[in-house]
């Protein structure tokens, strides 16, 4: 659609207004710059496709607080009277930017196959927002939706599963700390799958432990300061908080479903193998956690951020299909678990 294209230029002239005009720090205005082709090229690549054959609806929402964020709607052509299961899907881009469009495949086939109604929705972003405004606003988002969800989208707010992507996986799993959205609420989040969240924001990026296969030269190191933008003012005074540092979170305030889909060439490998591992123990010990269920999927030789790039070759095309189709059959199964299976898949 039009208004894709115009979001993402406007989206592209605020980070250069920002990198211009904002107060931020030279560290930060500089690569802020220097990132303008890069960010111009990705929201082309991802909203040019649905200018003409559009599978969402875009529209704006107004949360608690005043503030207005778009999101985009995927809805299933069947009608029913039954509510749907919901799903809400959080973009990545290392709390810099991004766009709903980001996820809009991945969406598309969540809708289709399992029937849920799909919102893909946004947040505002680091070096001018750090922390928490982020996690604050996507807290707000599923406080609406979890309001309005079945008299507005015909979805049902006692079933709601979420994904994320990179950042989209930190902010998924800490919008559940919210007490309503955890058990033993009626709209606990009764699933989530993430994709290379980073779910650990104690260390600087430069900090965590490179990978076997990861390339002796980071070719992303010059943007480093930025990609800590959104931690490092107030990392210090949140080194035990999990709203910021997920990996920290309560077993029995995270998703009662969880799958973390892991490229092996990626710096947030470690951090989510220990969450994983710490987890799946805690579960294992108790009896009160035997219905709950976390599971990974590793990506061999695949790195960051490539489930959301254009499948350049086989084995990416290969590895981005067995990802995409874990996540759907995961959301799928979670579904089936309490009580809703998609007659049309």
């Amino acid at each position: 659609m039009a208004l894709s294209l115009l979001r993402g230029i406007n989206s592209w002239l605020r980070f250069s207004i920002d990198a211009v005009f904002a107060p931020l720090p030279f560290k930060y205005r500089w690569r802020l710059l220097l990132l303008q082709p890069v960010t111009v090229l990705t929201y082309a690549l991802k909203t040019v496709p649905y200018l003409l054959n559009s599978p969402f609806k875009a529209e704006w929402i107004l949360v608690e607080g005043g503030k207005s964020f778009r999101i985009i709607v995927f809805q299933s052509k069947t009608e029913s009277t039954e509510l749907k299961p919901l799903h809400v899907s959080i973009h990545g881009g290392a709390f810099l930017g991004g766009l709903p469009e980001y996820n809009a495949e991945l969406c598309e086939q969540i809708c289709t196959k399992t029937g849920a109604v799909v919102i893909s929705i946004s947040y505002r972003y680091a070096p001018k927002y750090p922390f928490p405004a982020a996690i604050d606003d996507v807290d707000a988002i599923m406080n609406y939706l979890k309001d309005n969800a079945a008299t507005k989208y015909g979805a049902n707010p006692e079933l709601i599963t979420l994904s994320g992507l990179s950042a989209g996986g930190n902010l998924a799993l800490a919008t559940t700390l919210q007490p309503h959205f955890h058990s033993p609420s009626p709209t606990s989040i009764k699933g989530a799958v993430t994709f290379y969240a980073s779910i650990d924001l104690r260390l600087k990026p430069d900090d965590k432990p490179k990978p076997p296969g990861f390339p002796p030269k980071d070719p992303s190191a010059v943007f480093m300061p930025l990609f800590d933008s959104y931690p490092g003012p107030v990392r210090f005074q949140n080194m035990d908080n999990p709203r910021l540092n997920p990996i920290l979170a309560p077993i029995d305030k995270l998703p009662e479903n969880l799958l973390l889909i892991i490229p092996t060439v990626d710096i947030l490998l470690h951090e989510q193998l220990t969450f994983l591992e710490r987890v799946q123990e805690e579960a294992a010990g108790n009896p009160k956690h035997k219905d709950r269920q976390f599971k990974a999927i590793l990506i061999e030789g695949q790195f960051h951020g490539w489930a959301e790039l254009p499948s350049f070759n086989e084995k990416m095309r290969g590895s981005k299909n067995r990802a995409f189709n874990a996540c759907v059959d995961f959301i799928a199964n979670v579904h089936q678990k309490y009580g809703v299976v998609n007659e049309e898949s």
